[in-house]
């Protein structure tokens, strides 16, 4: 390589090994964090400091009311979504539902449906 060559491949990739061994590194450790984060998303992970499915089977499962399927995940720090569907002797609209629900903090988006239950729960 002539010399004129080899000053430019030196000025056109100035940073050293190390610098990129460094540079590597901490897009390691980034994309580690976002798989780790991504994937609490996909399984509808809840913090483990917060009783959440509990919090909602309380305020919606009555006499004559139960949950049948329930997801909960985290859309923000401190905000969680749910979807809910229930099954009811005596069903109400969602929104008698979702007033039940205005208590639990952090729960910032509610889906719920509603079924007639076919025998008592």
């Amino acid at each position: 390589m002539s010399n004129v060559a080899l000053r430019h491949h030196q000025a056109a990739n100035p940073l050293s090994s190390r610098d990129r061994s460094v540079e590597g590194l901490v897009i390691a450790r980034w994309s580690w964090g976002l798989i780790r984060d991504a994937g609490g998303v996909l399984l509808d992970r809840v913090p483990g400091d917060e009783d959440l499915p509990g919090e909602i089977r309380e305020a919606i499962e009555r006499s004559g009311e139960r949950i049948t399927d329930l997801h909960i995940w985290q859309v923000g720090p401190g905000h969680h979504a749910a979807i809910i569907a229930l099954a009811s002797v005596d069903p109400n609209q969602p929104s008698h539902y979702k007033a039940r629900l205005a208590k639990i903090h952090g729960l910032s988006h509610v889906t719920i449906e509603v079924e007639q239950a076919q025998h008592h729960l």
